[in-house]
């Protein structure tokens, strides 16, 4: 049973380790319920536990897809934080895309 993992790890992970985290992070969401269609589940916050896991993987990478952070570095780019585009859009009244 694999810990969480929280979204600043991921960001110093490569893209291939990213992808491994996500293929880790599927299988074991798939065998979790697995167990629970058979009633051998122990844990039911397990599940929502690695259904967020493999949000946030896909998170950071939909940040480097948009250039949101780099991913060489893993960190935001200068000048850069996530909420700014979104900040700047409820303030002027557009719907963030």
């Amino acid at each position: 049973m694999a810990t969480t993992t929280t979204a600043v790890e991921l960001r110093t992970m490569s893209d291939d380790d990213l992808a491994d985290r996500l293929r880790e992070a599927k299988e074991e969401l798939f065998n979790l319920r697995f167990q629970a269609a058979t009633g051998q589940l122990e844990s039911h916050g397990r599940l929502r536990a690695v259904r967020r896991d493999i949000a946030r993987v896909y998170t950071v990478l939909r940040e480097r897809e948009l250039g949101i952070i780099d991913a060489t570095v893993g960190e935001l780019t200068p000048g850069d934080t996530v909420d700014d585009d979104r900040k700047a859009a409820a303030s002027t009244g557009e719907a963030h895309e």
